[in-house]
């Protein structure tokens, strides 16, 4: 059994909402760093990203992986899985849903079965468990 992680992000922010600006810093692994604003988080803009953008990338990285392993345990390696996952933010509301956009190569696999496989994935993935109120559709493409 793997040991438990802690991952850490951090964010140094200067200003108030609106006019602000801040950094986002992935702690743990040292990898990027990123610009962050209300305009860009309220206006989905290129140049900085924002928490939503963050937790679709978390989201599409941890599907991909309990799909993979779960397609392996049934006997199915995949050749590949694209998982595109976006996520709605509505200001005065928050996240509002979420729509993960799949497409598997996995010889051997009927339709069928990928399509329960990634339901499976859906709603078991820790990052998915985690967002659980959040309304999540899946799209097979």
């Amino acid at each position: 059994m793997a040991n438990s992680t802690v991952s850490t992000a951090g964010t140094h922010w200067e200003g108030n909402l609106f006019d602000g600006k801040g950094r986002t810093e992935l702690v743990t692994s040292g990898v990027a760093a990123f610009d962050v604003t209300w305009a860009r988080r309220a206006e989905a803009g290129k140049g900085t990203t924002n928490p939503e953008e963050l937790l679709a990338a978390a989201l599409a990285t941890c599907y991909s992986m309990a799909l993979s392993n779960a397609l392996a345990q049934d006997g199915h390696d995949p050749s590949t899985i694209d998982t595109r996952a976006a996520v709605t933010f509505v200001p005065g509301t928050g996240v509002t849903g979420i729509t993960i956009t799949v497409h598997g190569d996995v010889p051997g696999l009927s339709a069928d079965d990928f399509a329960a496989q990634a339901e499976w994935a859906r709603d078991n993935c820790p990052v998915s468990q985690a967002l659980a109120a959040v309304p999540k559709e899946l799209v097979i493409a």
